[in-house]
């Protein structure tokens, strides 16, 4: 789902209309909080000019240059489009880290880290599936 979709109420989708929606991989990340494996994603390469999206709702999230090549096989962006994210204390690994998702549908797309680049010194560490990529009209 690339396009910004402004009808649905996002707060009412059930369990059954999300799997309808999202194909198994993104139902698993966004809606169960899942992680897909490192350099699995086409979109860790993407350099073009574009903005990077919530696949659940399209929802934009990142433009390109925002985005960085942290190594780490997941699509990284050391900020964020204002008011795109929200976030969340996570403690699934013992050690506490900061979880963040769409802000609009909830949906779950990565970590945040303080090993970034300037000027922030964060690191948005994405799944790639996650995302869409809408590249800049030519």
């Amino acid at each position: 789902m690339s396009a910004l979709d402004t009808d649905t109420d996002w707060a009412e989708l059930t369990k059954a209309d999300w799997k309808e929606r999202l194909t198994e991989e993104e139902f698993h990340v966004l809606r169960k909080e899942g992680t897909e494996r490192p350099f699995s994603s086409p979109l860790n390469d993407e350099k073009r000019p574009g903005t990077f999206v919530c696949a659940g709702c399209g929802l934009p999230l990142f433009k390109t240059d925002m985005k960085f090549d942290s190594g780490t096989g997941w699509p990284s962006f050391f900020d964020y489009i204002d008011g795109a994210v929200d976030t969340k204390r996570d403690f699934k690994l013992i050690v506490p880290r900061t979880e963040y998702h769409c802000a609009r549908c909830g949906g779950h797309q990565g970590h945040v880290f303080k090993d970034g680049p300037a000027p922030t010194g964060l690191r948005y560490c994405n799944n790639g599936v996650a995302l869409d990529f809408i590249p800049d009209a030519a």
